[in-house]
């Protein structure tokens, strides 16, 4: 790491086309957030909210698994995927780290008690999906971008590839991580539980909420806003899932059902990890972009269904051409509804100024720096691709970008710190346009000494 930033501060290449070509990308991003930051702000309101909620659903279930499955699934075959492993060991790696850096800033930010794993959980867990699409869009609609002539279907590849482990994380860890504290929640006489109420009306939600998982209303279940597992595994739960497990288990213990012989056999603690594995939304995790990645990996997997599909020649490939019109819409449309989030202003927050700086600067300041380190101890080992830029280019986003958008929506669903994360994604988002110019740049210059 020490002999590439040497060599950078030497500057032993050609800095300035270096320096265009990363700049030009990110003020098309810019101006793509500004536009929809104009055309949302209040004090215009030229295209309404309801327009903004109906264009996110589009790119969630239409433009967003289109692009996933044109270019993951013509990029990826047999050979690719033992080249490409460190992808996805990537993400965990990220978050592992950004975690770590979350527990150091509750040990000295202190945040509200009640806010700790929230804390976590907004610095471990980045954007690995809409906002790397589209900055590899934007560095790749380019004739000066140094990553070669498949640059973007390249990079829509890879960090398609990555996306499936962070859904995953997302829908299990996150899932349980963001569950309302146990000691927050009053509990009244036979199980009556007091919590806080959220506006029923659709409109009044902010767009932040639902801009990466559309129609998040109607993936409430009966536990999601409560502190199910603390109930597990504290046993005070009177209509939770475990008093009717072990009343069940108690009316079948005199019988022969397998289900009773079972739980029987089953250790106390078995018991309880199951009846919370039961209640894990595993199935969110079949959303349309991650069917995409699952069809392509497939498709690309079998030489003759690709020949199919892909390529000039294909049977098909008037249905491929199609798809890929409309992934062309994702990514302006993927900052039109950035900078329509922006428009809607941070919220009021309990989390305070101290934590808040903290989360901001371990997330888009400190994660880059180790992540660069890291990437470059990968490419020590040949760990990497040889010779490919995109792949390290990609590695590096993955530690660059902010807090995910889908951890609002995750936050509404089990009603917790919904105001708070609605705040810090603002906030975070609109420093990470700088944050993240800063970093692409010295991307650019890095990427040519981590190839030799």
């Amino acid at each position: 790491m020490y002999r590439y930033l040497m060599e950078l501060y030497e500057g032993n290449m050609s800095g300035g086309l270096k320096l265009e070509s990363a700049i030009i990308p990110l003020l098309k991003i810019l101006s793509l957030t500004v536009m929809g930051l104009v055309l949302a702000h209040p004090k215009t309101q030229i295209i309404p909210k309801a327009t903004f909620k109906l264009l996110s659903k589009l790119v969630f279930a239409l433009f967003l698994p289109c692009i996933i499955f044109t270019e993951l699934g013509e990029s990826i075959s047999l050979d690719s995927i033992p080249q490409w492993w460190f992808i996805p060991v990537n993400v965990l790696l990220s978050t592992l780290i950004g975690c770590l850096l979350g527990c150091l800033v509750v040990m000295i930010c202190r945040p509200p008690p009640e806010l700790n794993r929230f804390t976590i959980v907004m610095t471990g867990f980045g954007n690995t999906g809409n906002l790397p699409l589209a900055i590899v869009g934007s560095v790749c609609h380019t004739s000066k971008t140094p990553f070669g002539p498949n640059c973007h279907s390249k990079g829509v590849a890879y960090v398609s590839f990555a996306q499936w482990v962070a859904v995953i994380l997302v829908y299990t860890l996150v899932y349980h991580m963001m569950e309302p504290p146990l000691e927050f929640y009053e509990v009244v006489g036979e199980g009556t539980e007091i919590e806080e109420q959220s506006p029923a009306n659709d409109i009044s939600r902010p767009l932040l909420m639902e801009a990466e998982w559309p129609g998040i209303e109607d993936k409430e279940t009966e536990h999601c806003k409560t502190p199910f597992i603390a109930k597990v595994f504290n046993n005070i739960s009177s209509h939770s899932q475990i008093s009717s497990a072990e009343l069940e288990i108690s009316g079948e213990a005199s019988g022969n059902s397998p289900r009773s012989i079972r739980c029987l056999a089953e250790p106390r603690v078995v018991r309880k990890i199951r009846i919370v594995a039961e209640q894990t939304p595993i199935k969110h995790i079949l959303q349309p972009p991650t069917i995409a990645s699952l069809l392509a990996i497939s498709v690309g997997l079998v030489p003759q269904l690709k020949a199919f599909l892909f390529g000039y020649d294909a049977p098909l490939s008037f249905v491929t051409d199609s798809l890929e019109i409309l992934a062309g819409a994702t990514v302006p449309s993927v900052m039109l509804i950035l900078g329509g989030m922006l428009a809607e202003g941070p919220n009021d927050s309990k989390l305070g100024l101290r934590t808040t700086i903290g989360i901001i600067v371990a997330r888009l300041l400190v994660l880059p720096l180790i992540g660069m380190g890291i990437v470059a101890l990968a490419s020590n080992l040949k760990f990497l691709v040889h010779g490919d830029a995109m792949y390290s280019f990609v590695l590096l986003l993955q530690y660059t970008t902010p807090s995910a958008i889908l951890l609002g929506a995750i936050a509404r669903l089990r009603g917790y710190a919904v105001s708070e994360a609605s705040a810090l994604l603002f906030w975070q988002h609109v420093l990470a346009l700088f944050t993240m110019s800063f970093y692409i740049v010295i991307y650019f210059k890095l990427l040519p000494h981590m190839l030799h």
